[in-house]
């Protein structure tokens, strides 16, 4: 008998449990800290900026409750960005990306094919907000001097309208501005907050999540970092953690609204007292955005590579990358300081493709415990129309760990 039909649901105590809920926030229990093994060397942060000199910062918009309101709420929603060099400087990076599968949008990414460059800050956020995000990188740009005469910045998205009023777009210049401005180096909070505010990953909450790698060739060592806003798999189908499936060990999917009185926008989830009735039809089934870092000089057809690799940290977790789903990666490099020129010769270093493998690997290991640091730092969530996503149960997840541990697998 599958966990899910011995669950018994209490819509009252879950729906008091979920309003007490906040964003989690730096200081909150990692993936590690539950006893998921991961392999690799990390970073002294596990995080993205254990990069030397890339930033990152959030700006979370929560407010309202109740039934969906275009243009009111209830909001559940942001903005994530990454200043490769930090907010300062005004260098570009080598760059490539990769779309494992396209139900999804990143802006930027023709111009940076046919280059190589990524200039200036990188942001995600929702889907209906790319276009105010991305004016709003240019006027940043514009004003603090990028040598360009026009601008093609990325940004990325994933779908936040299941918790969200995402038709109401409320994200403005004004948050954009304020998450560029913000960005700092150090820890990086991670969960419901930022781009990834209303997100859902393998059957939990979802959301923003970093880890990095450290790997050596000869007697260097170099950094990659990931920084991912998951929102995949909704239903957790097939989840696997720690290399053993666990999608019929914990209680993967159970998003349902909360309130009968309140009519539902969408019937893609029951109400809480039919919560294990048939799943209706989606035409999506989210997103998830990968930004990869690295201080290894690497070009960018080698990033091009480098950015295929998360799709198999994916697969570590049991994914398929379905049809709906927006499965888009971006690589860039912050090694070749002062040596982008496009108006001179340059000498640039080049990081052997024989050794590639070790950086592939770490890609792959840091995307991994991303996503799932993700799913970690993530609180159980009511949105719109009352709709309530659980957060990845820690003690259970202890449990399954620990039991694992005692038996020797």
């Amino acid at each position: 008998m599958g966990y899910h039909k011995q669950r018994i649901i209490n819509c009252t105590a879950l729906f008091l449990t979920a309003l007490l809920a906040h964003p989690m926030s730096l200081g909150a229990e990692r993936a590690r800290d539950l006893g998921i093994p991961f392999s690799g060397q990390p970073g002294p942060l596990n995080s993205i900026t254990d990069v030397e000199g890339v930033t990152v910062g959030h700006v979370t918009l929560i407010s309202g409750d109740g039934a969906l309101r275009r243009g009111e709420g209830p909001i559940r929603t942001g903005v994530t960005v990454i200043h490769p060099r930090g907010r300062a400087s005004t260098d570009g990076v080598f760059a490539g990306w990769f779309t494992l599968n396209a139900s999804g949008e990143m802006t930027g990414t023709t111009w940076l094919q046919e280059r190589g460059i990524v200039d200036g800050p990188i942001a995600i956020t929702n889907t209906h907000s790319v276009g105010v995000v991305r004016d709003s990188l240019v006027a940043w740009m514009v004003d603090r001097g990028w040598p360009a005469d026009w601008h093609a910045p990325v940004v990325a998205e994933t779908y936040d309208g299941a918790l969200s009023d995402i038709d109401g777009q409320h994200i403005t210049e004004a948050h954009v501005f304020e998450a560029l401005n913000g960005a700092t180096v150090g820890p990086v909070a991670e969960g419901s907050l930022g781009g990834g505010t209303g997100m859902i990953c393998n059957g939990f909450k979802g959301g923003i999540g970093t880890a990095s790698r450290v790997f050596t060739l000869g007697d260097q060592s170099f950094t990659l970092g990931a920084l991912v806003q998951c929102n995949y798999n909704w239903d957790g189908d097939e989840l696997r953690l720690g290399g053993q499936r666990v999608a019929e060990q914990l209680p993967v999917g159970r998003h349902y609204h909360v309130d009968r009185k309140i009519t539902r926008s969408k019937n893609w989830h029951p109400y809480c007292d039919e919560w294990n009735a048939a799943r209706a039809p989606r035409t999506r089934d989210g997103s998830i955005i990968v930004i990869l870092a690295t201080d290894a000089p690497l070009l960018p057809y080698q990033l091009t590579r480098l950015a295929k690799r998360p799709s198999l940290a994916l697969g570590r977790l049991g994914a398929t990358s379905t049809d709906g789903s927006g499965d888009i990666f971006l690589a860039f490099s912050t090694s070749q300081r002062g040596k982008l020129s496009e108006s001179e010769l340059q000498d640039v270093t080049m990081f052997p493709n024989y050794a590639l493998t070790i950086a592939f690997k770490a890609a792959i290991e840091a995307t991994e415990e991303a996503i799932v640091n993700a799913m970690s730092g993530a609180d159980t969530m009511i949105g719109v129309d009352g709709f309530k996503v659980e957060a990845l149960p820690h003690n259970e997840v202890k449990a399954l760990f620990k039991s694992t541990e005692a038996s020797g697998f």
